[in-house]
């Protein structure tokens, strides 16, 4: 069975770090000291504070087990600042044609991945179709449910 390889930045890696030292050193002992507490109370059968601490423990360690994995079988994509083509970590400004919208992203593995910060994979339909592209060129991008818009490479960082 082929182990899924994850394609990060060392920024996004350093990211999760953070987040698993937090879960682990932070979060986790909060939660047994909630469960302990719920576990005083007596009776756990109809005690809500008791389950609602186990769902807490559950997703805190269920989200430990995911980032280490994630770092396990994590790639880290090296940035070159001499390449002229649009790449995973870079940072590029499009032109919306059809719209004359600007847009700022940074391209980042799926896991990376935030919209609302302007981070977008290189595995949604902007992101695959602008890859290997230099600035100045154009290219048609074919959304799933079948629309098509046009975008324009207008720099690369």
């Amino acid at each position: 069975m082929n182990k899924q390889v994850y394609e990060l930045t060392k920024e996004g890696v350093s990211k999760l770090r953070l987040e698993l030292d937090e879960l682990k050193d932070v979060k986790r002992p909060e939660v047994l000291r909630q469960l302990q507490e719920a576990r005083a109370q007596g009776d756990l059968s109809e005690n809500a504070d008791y389950d609602a601490a186990r769902e807490a423990q559950a997703r805190t360690e269920a989200r430990i087990k995911e980032i280490e994995n994630i770092l396990e079988n994590a790639k880290i994509i090296k940035v070159t600042s001499s390449d002229d083509k649009v790449n995973i970590g870079k940072t590029v400004k499009i032109n919306f044609v059809e719209k004359k919208k600007e847009a700022t992203y940074k391209l980042v593995g799926t896991i990376e991945a935030n919209p609302t910060l302007n981070m977008i994979s290189i595995e949604s339909p902007v992101g695959k179709a602008i890859i290997g592209l230099s600035v100045g060129e154009k290219v048609q991008v074919r959304l799933e449910n079948g629309k098509m818009f046009h975008v324009e490479v207008l720099e690369i960082s």
